[in-house]
């Protein structure tokens, strides 16, 4: 059991992942089962980035959709505005969601706990009014229209929904990966220390503010990467795109599917969009009908659907461990009489 767990967990069960991901569209019933998924990729990726530095640094950044915002005008206005090519305003879209990621994280992450997520709640509201009400930059409340789609790259071409979604899922699975060599990596085991206690990270020899600022900027780079790809994905903008509650639906991700994982938020990002599709007629009662399960889940669950699994795991382990070690003793003791009896 224990093997197949960690057969599943590591190379074979993301190689199987990917596989599933690749041979959705062959099954999915039309094009609007790949837009809602592939639109669950774009949010996953901003997804993996909150979890960096909320799951695996403990800072809850509720600016965080509004980082993605970011990244989704500088596609929108350099493309549209400019004339800039789509995927030189891509790339930017990260780098510039990171600039501003390093300069609000110099003077945000000085604070700690609640204030930090307080003082990020407001950056996130500065961040949607400057969007609303700067016409001249962002088109205001009307919005930007007409973003162009992905270029061609070569012979690929990226205009129906099935090419768009091979393309989200592509860069989903880049970002995956780049995100499992940063959390294993001896960088990712200094954002969990400061995490677990930043006392004592810092008598440790690490520096507290570098580390932190690494991982907001790391993390804001995964949103302004997402929000990229949602202005070429739906070639339209408004000031919603900035929206705490996009934050705290992503918050929701991480928490059912468990919180400073790898998968974990991956996966609650790709099953509550169409948790919420088969659910439609609820609309109106949404938060009446997620809001008791969420405390559900929070109460029995509270790592998690994978964190509570990994939890389980661990528990059984040391429980062997422990029995393994205490019938050792009394093995060695059985084994010292019978000598003694032979003698």
């Amino acid at each position: 059991m224990d093997r197949v767990f960690d057969l599943l967990h590591g190379k074979l069960g993301w190689s199987l992942l990917l596989a599933a991901g690749i041979a959705f569209p062959f099954v999915a019933g039309n094009d609007y089962h790949l837009t809602v998924m592939s639109t669950a990729y774009i949010f996953a990726l901003a997804t993996v980035g909150l979890n960096l530095i909320t799951g695996y640094t403990g800072q809850f950044n509720l600016a965080h959709a509004g980082f993605m915002a970011v990244g989704a005008y500088t596609v929108g206005i350099l493309t549209v505005d400019h004339g800039v090519p789509f995927w030189v305003a891509f790339a930017l879209s990260g780098v510039v969601a990171a600039v501003l990621g390093f300069f609000i994280g110099i003077v945000s992450l000085r604070l700690k706990g609640h204030y930090f997520s307080i003082f990020t709640l407001c950056v996130g509201y500065i961040m949607y009014l400057v969007i609303e009400k700067w016409e001249g930059l962002t088109h205001g409340t009307v919005g930007i229209i007409g973003i162009p789609s992905p270029s061609p790259i070569g012979p690929l071409q990226f205009e129906s929904p099935r090419e768009l979604y091979y393309l989200v899922l592509f860069f989903l699975a880049v970002g995956m990966w780049a995100m499992h060599r940063i959390v294993n990596s001896l960088m990712g085991r200094s954002f969990v220390a400061v995490r677990n206690s930043e006392d004592l990270a810092e008598a440790l020899g690490i520096n507290l503010m570098r580390t932190k600022v690494i991982a907001f900027v790391l993390s804001v780079f995964y949103a302004g990467l997402a929000g990229g790809l949602y202005a070429g994905f739906v070639r339209f903008l408004g000031p919603s795109v900035a929206g705490v509650e996009h934050t705290f639906d992503m918050t929701m991700y991480m928490l059912i599917g468990g919180i400073g994982t790898m998968f974990g938020p991956l996966l609650g990002a790709l099953a509550m969009p169409w948790l919420t599709q088969y659910l439609q007629f609820l609309q109106e009662y949404r938060f009446v009908v997620f809001g008791p399960l969420l405390v559900m889940l929070v109460i029995f669950l509270p790592y998690g659907v994978v964190g509570s699994v990994l939890q389980w795991r661990a528990r059984r382990l040391s429980r062997r461990a422990a029995a393994a070690s205490r019938a050792a003793p009394q093995g060695s003791a059985q084994l010292s009489a019978q000598e003694g009896g032979h003698a």
